[in-house]
C-alpha cells in the first residue's frame, strides 16, 4: 500500500453488556442483575445510532454480550431497523462468537442465521472473539466461549455466503509465542481457502478490571513486534490495523512503520476496552485521524468498511465507488 494509511468514519454500538460467557479476560460483560448491566431496547439502539450520526458516517460497528433473554428476532430487527433508518451506512455486526450463540438461541444452523441477518441488511462481520485459538489458552481465559475451530468454521461459512470479515488475535496474557504463531497460521490457511478476510487486527490485552488483573499490560515493544510479525506472516491479508483505541494514538503512529496500513476510525463511544482500563479517548474527530496519519509521514485515505476509497462532496457527504472490487 506504499505510503497510504487508511481510516474510516464509524460509530460503535454495544446493545448490551449482559453476557452468559463470564470470560476471565473480559471487563465488559455483566450478569443481568448486577450494577452497571444494561440492555438497550431497539428504539434505544436506533437513538444511539442517531446520536453519533452525521452524513459523514459510513459504518456502524455493532457487538455486545451473549444475552440469555433476548430473542433472535431482536437481532434481526436491530439490523433491519438500522438499515431502514440509515440505508447508506454499512453494518459490520456480530462476532463469530455472537453468531454461534444466535444459532443456538434460534435453534438454526449458522448458515441460516447468517442468511437471515444478511437479508435484513448485515454487510460484514467484525473479527472479535478469536482471542487465541489454542484450546489450552481458551480453557483458562474463555472456557465457555466458542472454540477456536468453531470460530474458524463460522468465518468460513460467512465468507462462502459473500460476507467479508475481519480477524483478530488477543495477545499479552497467558499465551506463548508458539500459540500466537499457531493462531496466525490457522488464519492464513483459511484466508488461502476463502479470501474472505479483509483486515487483521492484533489486539493488546488490557488486564484492568478482569479476572486476570494480576497480569501486566503489554509494552510498546510487544505491540510493535506483534504488528510486524502479523504483517510478515499474513502475507495474504490485504490490511493490518493498528487499533488506536488499544495501542494509544502515539504507538499506533509508530506501528505504521512496522507493517500496519490502517489506524481504524472515529469510533465514537468505545466501551469494551475502556471497561478494561483503556485510557485513550472514546472518539477521535476525522481531522484528528488525518493529523495523526500525516504526522507519521503517511498519506491519509478515507475508506469504507471494505476498503473502497471514500470521497466527499462539498457538503461532506460520502461518495463510494461501489464498482470497485473488494481488495482481498
Amino acid at each position: 500500500h506504499g505510503n497510504i494509511c487508511y481510516y474510516n468514519v464509524n460509530r460503535h454500538i454495544n446493545p448490551t453488556n449482559v453476557c452468559v460467557a463470564h470470560c476471565r479476560l473480559c471487563a465488559f460483560g455483566r450478569d443481568a442483575t448486577v450494577p452497571g448491566a444494561y440492555t438497550m431496547a431497539l428504539e434505544q439502539v436506533f437513538q444511539t445510532a442517531a446520536s453519533g450520526y452525521s452524513e459523514a458516517v459510513t459504518e456502524f460497528h455493532i457487538v455486545g454480550g451473549l444475552h440469555p433473554d433476548l430473542s433472535f428476532d431482536y437481532y434481526v430487527d436491530l439490523v433491519r431497523g438500522l438499515k431502514q433508518r440509515f440505508p447508506r451506512v454499512h453494518l459490520k455486526a456480530f462476532t463469530m462468537v455472537e453468531v454461534h450463540y444466535l444459532s443456538r438461541l434460534a435453534k438454526l444452523p449458522v448458515r441460516e442465521v447468517l442468511l437471515k441477518l444478511k437479508e435484513a441488511g448485515l454487510g460484514s462481520l467484525p473479527g472479535g472473539g478469536a482471542e487465541i485459538f489454542h484450546p489450552r489458552v481458551r480453557k483458562v481465559i474463555c472456557d465457555h466461549k466458542t472454540s477456536g475451530q468453531m470460530w474458524l468454521e463460522i468465518a468460513r461459512t460467512a465468507h462462502e455466503l459473500g460476507l467479508h470479515s475481519n480477524a483478530t488475535m488477543l495477545y499479552g496474557h497467558i499465551e506463548t509465542e508458539e500459540e500466537r504463531v499457531d493462531h496466525l497460521l490457522q488464519l492464513r490457511a483459511l484466508q488461502d481457502e476463502t479470501h474472505g478476510f479483509v483486515c487483521f487486527i492484533p489486539l493488546a490485552f488490557h488486564p484492568a478490571n478482569t479476572a486476570l488483573a494480576h497480569l501486566p499490560p503489554t509494552t510498546g515493544f510487544l505491540d510493535l513486534k506483534n504488528i510486524a510479525a502479523s504483517r510478515l506472516l499474513l502475507d495474504n491479508f490485504p490490511h493490518v490495523k493498528a487499533y488506536w483505541i488499544m495501542l494509544t494514538p502515539a504507538v499506533a503512529q509508530v506501528a505504521l512503520r512496522f507493517g500496519a496500513d490502517d489506524i481504524d476510525g472515529t469510533v465514537i463511544e468505545e466501551k469494551i476496552y475502556h471497561d478494561a482500563g483503556a485510557q485513550t479517548a472514546q472518539a477521535l474527530r476525522r481531522s484528528e485521524l488525518i493529523r495523526l496519519i500525516r504526522e507519521a509521514g503517511r498519506e491519509p485515505v478515507e475508506r469504507d468498511t471494505l476498503y473502497r476509497p471514500v470521497t466527499r462532496t462539498a457538503g461532506g457527504e460520502p461518495r463510494i465507488d461501489t464498482t470497485l472490487t473488494v481488495n482481498v
